[in-house]
């Protein structure tokens, strides 16, 4: 009976150890931007680092394929609405092979702002992009472009979601 027990507590605690590990979570953080975000899996890993000349950063889930994360800053007007912005970005996307709008949605995260969903076909493939647009200043907003094979992308959701939410302003700028 003690075995049966000693055997118990060590299979729960490897179950622990595993759920803990695959639920850990790392934060971006950069000198060279201004900006920190939280990675909900360590399958993300970075493939563009930000520099003092380009402060642009992309990470990759697993394969490109499955994800690809692009943080680009835009310089806006004051007064400029979401849609606007939206419709710009849709203007470069419309020329993608079987290119489809989707849905605009509200966000709430460290900052509110819109989603705007999107597919399109690259290699005979379906394809979709999730991008958001985050409002940081009146005249700034950041958009999380995020792409990948149409059904990888929506398994991840949760994951480009969470990523969205925690993207903040470093306090110190």
């Amino acid at each position: 009976m003690n075995k049966r027990k000693l055997s118990l507590v060590v299979s729960i605690g490897f179950i622990l150890v595993f759920a803990f590990s695959a639920f850990a979570q790392s934060d971006f953080s950069d000198p060279n931007v201004e900006y920190t975000f939280s990675l909900p899996e360590d399958a993300w890993k970075m493939t563009v680092k930000p520099s003092s000349m380009s402060p642009n950063v992309e990470y990759v889930y697993k394969y490109r394929k499955d994800g690809h994360l692009e943080v680009r800053k835009m310089t806006v007007k004051e007064d400029d609405l979401f849609s606007e912005m939206i419709r710009e970005e849709e203007q470069k996307l419309q020329f993608l092979p079987g290119y489809v709008a989707g849905k605009e949605q509200n966000f709430r995260g460290a900052f509110s702002g819109k989603v705007f969903n999107f597919e399109y076909v690259r290699s005979g493939r379906p394809m979709s992009g999730r991008f958001y647009f985050l409002k940081t200043a009146p005249t700034t907003v950041y958009v999380l472009r995020f792409r990948g094979l149409k059904d990888k992308l929506r398994t991840i959701r949760n994951q480009t979601d969470s990523i969205a939410r925690t993207f903040n302003i470093k306090k110190d700028k």
